[in-house]
């Protein structure tokens, strides 16, 4: 089991780096060349890319802790670390956009024109075809690996692409003479970006607290009836990650079955939930008398 779990954090660990190196020449081409023209749009959407890197460090750090095997503090496993540190990027991600916000009302007060020109276009042409790329592979890989660090990164870089189009929008608008429209699209990008902060914040909270699973108890019930000596089935909850999912239920069996058959069932009971419903992870099965 601690081999499995090793195996998956050092894939989530190979892309996390795959993607920091990418990110990171994404934020140096945006900054540098949105300081040249000066274009506070184009360099907010690098600071973003640049986030998008910090957030890839943090998810590193939190693999690191998730991979940890169980201890006798931690019996059920570290994997909900990977959450808490999800829950980093999307406070990272908020800090991000009052920064941003803050740049772009200073700008429409204080303005300044852009010096647009080819390359600031194919620039940001290619680094957005670059994010794409990256959010496809992360978000495909996130949901295989049913990892909340990379499916909260891609989010983060799918907010990343959507300002970027805004930035090609800005630039043309002030190379069409609207210089006005650079502060205002920087304020749009710090409030796209906001609202991926809460997205992850949303969906990490939601497993932390324990909000139901996205299981089907339907289902549950369905695999658990067709275990021989089992009566009826009732009061399912659920709760954890995708990966780690906990299950609980209340099982009736005949009120003169011996405890050593309802044992046996209840182990039944465990091994057709966790073959039947992918990522289950621990059941809990209560007994109780069917009564006639």
């Amino acid at each position: 089991m601690d081999r499995q779990l090793n195996s998956h954090y050092r894939q989530v660990g190979k892309i996390l780096v795959i993607v920091l190196m990418l990110n990171w020449a994404v934020a140096v081409a945006k900054i540098v060349y949105g300081l040249i023209i000066k274009s506070s749009s184009m360099t907010a959407d690098g600071l973003h890319s640049l986030s998008d890197g910090a957030s890839n460090i943090i998810g590193l750090i939190g693999i690191f802790f998730a991979s940890q095997p169980k201890d006798s503090d931690h019996p059920y496993g570290h994997k909900k670390y990977e959450t808490f540190f999800a829950l980093g990027i999307g406070a990272l991600l908020f800090f991000v956009a009052i920064n941003l916000f803050k740049q772009g009302i200073g700008r429409l007060i204080h303005q300044v024109v852009p010096q647009v020109d080819i390359a600031s276009f194919a620039i940001m042409v290619a680094t957005t075809m670059v994010n794409f790329s990256v959010m496809r592979y992360e978000a495909s890989r996130g949901r295989s690996l049913k990892s909340d660090i990379l499916v909260s990164d891609s989010l983060h870089t799918r907010a990343d692409i959507l300002t970027s189009v805004s930035v090609i929008v800005a630039l043309s608008a002030v190379k069409l003479g609207y210089p006005i429209i650079d502060p205002v699209v920087t304020i749009l990008i710090s409030l796209f970006i906001a609202y991926a902060g809460f997205e992850i914040i949303k969906e990490g909270s939601q497993v932390l607290c324990d909000a139901i699973a996205i299981v089907d108890n339907k289902q549950v019930t369905s695999i658990v009836m067709c275990v021989k000596g089992v009566k009826a089935c009732h009061k399912i909850r659920t709760r954890g990650r995708q990966d780690d999912i906990n299950i609980d239920l209340h099982v009736q069996v005949a009120p003169n079955m011996h405890v050593d058959e309802a044992h046996k069932i209840c182990y039944a009971i465990e091994d057709a939930i966790k073959k039947g419903i992918s990522g289950v992870t621990d059941v809990v099965v209560h007994i109780e008398p069917k009564e006639k």
